[in-house]
């Protein structure tokens, strides 16, 4: 029975009603009584006005039933109190008006009452003090779990059923993420017909994984799911298992898997799975603590299945690396399911689907706003149109246009301009060099990509911004290609030394950007000769405490001194190199400053005409990672499609760096010194 609905039903509100009508009339329906002083109901008595009596023991009450009504005062002050009425006497007047009622003999008599506590009087005294405690208790679980109907239920799942009559989103409405579509098309066709591929002897997967970096898409996905599959849809959150209570989690994820079988087949979702399915004995609290409990009951589930069931489960994370590794194991979690940011194809996809319903100019080419766009998630792509759309509306135009788009873009980037912040000469000057230094590094380094824009116009933290924007979406990084992010980092504060000789805190960001890129190249991508490539440190970054408590560092002091050395290094090259381009096109760098310091924001096509006097640098030596080993001149294959010249993109060495450049001397290491 659930009481929520009774308590707020029609019911309760009538009986309410009835109860309240029925107390009114009996106050309306009983007679009047006036209150008299104790001198004037004695005088009654002895002038035999009074027709009857009754005294209530205990009470020291007197009621009286007059001949007539009762007038008291004189003038003004004259009062009728009727021919009912009741005065009070204290205790040692009882004798007193005891006998002035025995001598007034009334006509109708006189009676004497002894007032006695009903059963129902002692039972509600016994039963009201428990059921305001009671209603407290009540009150204070419905707080703290959500809902009265709660209260009886901690080990009830909360996950909630998707109907069929809810709004429905299908994989029509899912844009840059087809290889995931494609998989979960398969576990619907799974449920749809689970003979057809049980007669081929395959089984149908108990758990998909999806997982990628937040704002990818994997919720609606799994959203996708519930409305493509037509089968019962249990939604819930990580976080909705544990409560404060113990055997709670294990008791909901019992309920939630009882539910799903009953109503097979059936589909599970558990977004942010990481909640409760981290990896055992990473907290401080032992290995019986609420989460782990918890999780050892949604493992027992998930093996449990029967395979004629056809409950599929479906989690959803964006931190896969901390969950424990029983729960990703074939039989539980069968496939898992990358969900990445979109490639080019996929962000205009994405942008075409969130365009409709929002007028834009005809000009718009969102091929190009999804070129402008590289590494952005759904999330963010979503984000840039709504932006557009809210510039457009505040700014009272009809159809969102390209100038909104971009807006919309470097809020998304950088963060809401910040119109109040007023710089004085020389703050603008410092930024316009410093991100004319870096523009300007990036322009001469041989494997960067293009810049694109430059502004001094202060965004969200930050003074001003370079904007370097990829060609076409990589996947992978050479090491030239980190050497040049390491000298355009460092382009900001190298144009604060060359021209004030007194660099600012405004380098702090790109200092330790470029610290951390050459860190990993040191200790995670083997790009040291020094140190070889291996993997130093466990690199895991966990944010919890407890998995790597008393973990002792992998390598020696000697070792780390190195990689400090090594580290600093790179940071010293990537220096050198940027004071070399700046020092070599300062007459470049001087005039990208006045035009920033004129127009705060200078595009692609002005920045081409600024840098055209600028050559790309020289390609870097051939790197080898030891001495020991032979030089190589020979490049990769040619393809038959690049031998006949037919290929858009052939796959060269890069720049013709290991032909032009020069080679090392046997027993030399050529590299960064």
């Amino acid at each position: 029975m659930n009481i929520k609905k009774i308590f707020s039903g029609p019911i309760i509100w009538v009986v309410v009603g009835l109860v309240i009508l029925a107390l009114a009339w009996g106050a309306v329906a009983t007679p009047r009584t006036d209150r008299i002083q104790t001198y004037q109901g004695l005088e009654l008595l002895r002038s035999g006005k009074v027709q009857s009596a009754v005294i209530t023991d205990r009470e020291q009450r007197v009621e009286l039933q007059l001949k007539d009504d009762f007038v008291s005062g004189t003038g003004d002050s004259t009062r009728n109190h009727g021919t009912r009425v009741e005065f009070f006497y204290v205790e040692p007047q009882g004798t007193t008006v005891a006998e002035a009622v025995a001598a007034a003999d009334p006509p109708e008599g006189f009676d004497s009452r002894v007032p006695q506590q009903s059963i129902w009087s002692s039972i509600l005294g016994l039963v009201i003090p428990f059921a305001i405690i009671g209603a407290i208790f009540w009150f204070l679980m419905s707080r703290m779990q959500g809902g009265g109907n709660r209260v009886m239920g901690f080990g009830k799942s909360r996950a909630k059923l998707i109907s069929k009559d809810m709004p429905q989103v299908t994989f029509a409405d899912v844009a840059g993420a087809d290889e995931a579509v494609e998989e979960l098309h398969e576990i619907k066709d799974f449920l749809a017909e689970p003979t057809k591929f049980q007669a081929v002897g395959a089984k149908i997967p108990k758990g998909v994984l999806l997982y990628g970096q937040p704002g990818t898409g994997k919720t609606l996905l799994a959203r996708a799911v519930a409305g493509e599959a037509g089968v019962p849809f249990y939604s819930i959150s990580g976080s909705d298992f544990v409560e404060m209570f113990v055997g709670v989690g294990a008791s909901r994820v019992r309920d939630l898997f009882e539910q799903a079988k009953q109503n097979a087949p059936a589909i599970i979702f558990v977004d942010e799975i990481d909640a409760v399915g981290r990896h055992r004995g990473a907290g401080m609290g032992g290995g019986h603590d609420e989460r782990e409990q918890t999780l050892n009951q949604l493992l027992v589930e998930m093996d449990g299945f029967d395979v004629k069931t056809n409950v599929i489960l479906i989690a959803a994370t964006n931190r896969p690396d901390i969950l424990d590794p029983a729960l990703l194991r074939p039989g539980r979690f069968d496939r898992q399911i990358a969900v990445d940011p979109p490639d080019l194809k996929g962000r205009e996809a994405i942008l075409s689907v969130h365009a409709k319903g929002k007028p834009m100019v005809p000009a718009v080419d969102l091929a190009a706003i999804a070129r402008r766009t590289p590494g952005f998630t759904g999330a963010d792509l979503a984000n840039v149109l709504n932006e557009a759309a809210l510039l457009t509306a505040r700014s009272g135009a009809q159809l969102i246009d390209d100038r909104a788009l971009d807006e919309a873009i470097d809020r998304v980037v950088a963060g809401p301009q910040k119109r109040t912040r007023v710089m004085n000469v020389k703050e603008q000057k410092i930024t316009a060099y410093h991100e004319g230094g870096h523009a300007l590094v990036a322009a001469a380094m041989r494997y960067t990509d293009p810049v694109t824009k430059v502004t001094i116009l202060p965004r969200g933290r930050a003074l001003g911004y370079t904007m370097v924007m990829p060609l076409e979406d990589k996947y992978s990084t050479t090491r030239n290609e980190l050497l040049d992010q390491l000298a355009y980092a460092m382009g900001g504060r190298v144009a604060e030394e060359i021209v004030f000789h007194d660099p600012t805190t405004g380098a702090s960001n790109d200092i330790e950007k470029a610290t951390s890129i050459a860190r990993k190249m040191v200790t995670e991508y083997g790009m040291s000769e020094k140190v070889g490539a291996i993997k130093l440190g466990t690199g895991n970054g966990e944010p919890f405490l407890g998995r790597d408590y008393g973990h002792q560092r992998d390598y020696s002091e000697a070792v780390a001194g190195t990689v400090d050395h090594e580290v600093r290094k790179l940071i010293e090259s990537a220096h050198d190199e940027a004071w070399e381009v700046l020092t070599q096109y300062r007459d470049v760098l001087d005039d990208l400053v006045l035009r920033l310091l004129e127009k705060e924001t200078l595009n692609q096509q002005e920045l081409a005409e600024v840098f055209a006097p600028v050559v790309k640098r020289d390609a870097r030596d051939v790197w080898l990672s030891s001495e020991q080993r032979t030089v190589h001149t020979r490049g990769p294959v040619m393809t038959v499609a690049e031998t006949n010249g037919h290929s858009d993109v052939p796959v060269i060495p890069q720049d013709e760096a290991v032909t032009d450049a020069p080679l090392p001397a046997p027993g030399t290491v050529e590299g960064i010194e």
